[in-house]
């Protein structure tokens, strides 16, 4: 289980996260992390993997404080995935994702097959021989996710994967990170500007605004009409499609979100 106690994490002179406390994330579920531009996502997701330092509170995996660990021993359990992915440095994608895997210390546990096997599951399997370099931008998010499961982490950290993403690539990785979540009990926490994908894909969701947390719960019961109209400042319904899943429609402005 994943809490949050009191953290708050600077940026500059400002608190970009004044006090934020989340109560348990659970492992083998997908958490969304939802908010508008500017409301702290990213900086939360860097600070639980230990690249922004928090000034106060506490992040407790598992009852351990991470905040107190080492950037060793957190990075063995903890993996983050940015939404800009660095320079690609001219590796296969095969060896990229093999490094990864022996970078970890899991790594003597991986083989070649289960590389073979993750790329497969992820659909770029007809890419393991290509060049990092030589690959678009979807492309390379789909092998920076490969890097990141392969390392077997306790806790994944996901800013925006689906962003250079195609309709059919992002309902594709979204099935894979659930059933990935729920086979290795990983605790997922996943940054999405897209409200019917977490409505559809996500177990759990957490709203914030301005670094604060405004709701957690199910997806059903954090994305309503009043915290949309709230949180991103529109006028909107959440109603069920004919299957049932429940969908945001926007009808327009509500207010400015300061």
């Amino acid at each position: 289980m994943l809490e949050i106690r009191h953290l708050t994490v600077p940026y500059g002179k400002r608190r970009v996260i004044p006090d934020l406390s989340v109560s348990g994330l659970e492992q083998g579920a997908i958490t969304a992390l939802l908010g508008p531009n500017g409301s702290g996502k990213s900086t939360l997701l860097k600070a639980l993997a230990g690249l922004n330092r928090a000034a106060t509170g506490a992040v407790l995996l598992d009852g351990e404080d991470l905040a107190r660990a080492s950037f060793e021993a957190r990075a063995r359990k903890v993996v983050y995935l940015p939404q800009s992915l660095p320079a690609a440095v001219h590796l296969r994608v095969f060896e990229s994702v093999l490094v990864a895997a022996n970078a970890s210390t899991y790594g003597g546990r991986i083989t070649v097959a289960d590389v073979q096997s993750l790329i497969e599951r992820l659909g770029i399997g007809h890419l393991a021989m290509h060049y990092l370099d030589q690959l678009s931008g979807g492309q390379k998010q789909l092998v920076g996710l490969a890097q990141a499961l392969v390392r077997q982490p306790r806790l994944l950290l996901l800013d925006e994967p689906l962003s250079a993403l195609d309709l059919n690539y992002q309902f594709h990785v979204m099935d894979l990170l659930a059933h990935e979540t729920r086979e290795r009990g990983l605790i997922t926490v996943i940054v999405l500007h897209d409200l019917n994908i977490a409505l559809r894909h996500a177990d759990a969701a957490l709203m914030i605004r301005q670094g604060e947390l405004v709701a957690q719960g199910a997806p059903r019961d954090v994305i309503t009409p009043e915290t949309l109209a709230a949180v991103y400042g529109v006028s909107a319904r959440v109603e069920p499609c004919s299957r049932g899943v429940p969908q945001v429609m926007i009808d327009g402005l509500h207010a400015v979100v300061a």
